[in-house]
């Protein structure tokens, strides 16, 4: 499998090819996800909810993203990654803005790196410096402070208009791929067809020029939620509470572990844990 670039993406787009986008977040998810021949990983800050515990992603720091990119890498040598810069670390300084970003490719080896909201100054910051940038609008889950609840966007004539004023930015800015969230069919197809780079939908219609999912989503892992725009492809809740419920049951019954189980010593070695004596061996 050879990995992908800025270029593929944008050449996948004007030969209507569809791109695909999975969140992982660790060695394992990572390995499957590159094996299952995903373009692009996302090392979302969504880990804050589906990894770590949190109610949003919000608190979620820089030490989180290196750390679970770098567990991504190791499991996905050969796809191109995207990760999200967190909460409040690309709206101080410049300086600062270009260090954290810059830390994400060069101490965490991702490819790009992703901003919420109308961060223009930002994209065109960072894209200068070298650093490939990935822009994200409609709902964006770090603004659930202000917006105090996760809903669609772009549903009446000013928003959507808002919207597509501010994908236009985005692009002009220097963001080479746009992700669209929970914004109307009709919206993100308007938006994609005006664009020149990709557009990644979540929530947002098959219009687009590709689309991302949450891995814990997609497989229905250790979450009890299910939002509309998610369609769960194999139910690892119940495999794995099946799995584990099966140990205790064996464990407690005293049936595991079984002979295949078990490591057997030379009789001939340790003959007085078999009965002999000390002489007899």
């Amino acid at each position: 499998m050879t990995m992908k670039t800025v270029v593929d993406f944008k050449n996948m787009k004007e030969s209507s090819e569809k791109i695909t986008m999975i969140t992982a977040y660790d060695y394992p998810s990572a390995k499957l996800v590159e094996a299952a021949g995903t373009d692009i990983i996302l090392v979302g800050d969504s880990l804050g909810m589906v990894v770590l515990g949190y109610d949003s992603t919000i608190p979620v720091t820089m030490a989180d993203m290196i750390h679970h990119t770098k567990a991504t890498r190791r499991g996905a040598k050969d796809t191109f990654i995207i990760v999200d810069m967190p909460f409040a670390s690309y709206h101080i300084s410049n300086s600062e803005v270009i260090k954290n970003a810059a830390s994400l490719l060069q101490d965490a080896s991702a490819n790009a790196v992703k901003l919420e909201g109308a961060v223009f100054e930002q994209i065109s910051l960072l894209t200068k410096v070298g650093i490939p940038v990935v822009a994200h609008l409609g709902l964006t889950p770090q603004a659930i402070g202000i917006d105090g609840t996760y809903k669609v966007k772009g549903k009446t004539e000013e928003e959507a208009q808002a919207l597509i004023e501010d994908a236009k930015k985005a692009e002009a800015a220097g963001a080479f791929m746009l992700v669209l969230e929970c914004v109307p069919d009709v919206l993100a197809q308007a938006i994609t067809k005006v664009l020149k780079i990709p557009v990644i939908g979540i929530g947002a219609s098959k219009n687009t020029d590709g689309q991302v999912l949450v891995f814990h989503d997609i497989v229905s892992y250790g979450i009890d939620r299910k939002s509309k725009f998610v369609k769960i492809y194999a139910d690892m809740n119940k495999m794995v509470y099946g799995a584990l419920t099966s140990f205790n049951e064996e464990v407690k019954g005293n049936l595991f572990p079984f002979p295949e189980n078990t490591f057997q010593a030379n009789y001939e070695e340790i003959t007085f844990l078999y009965g002999g004596t000390n002489e007899d061996r």
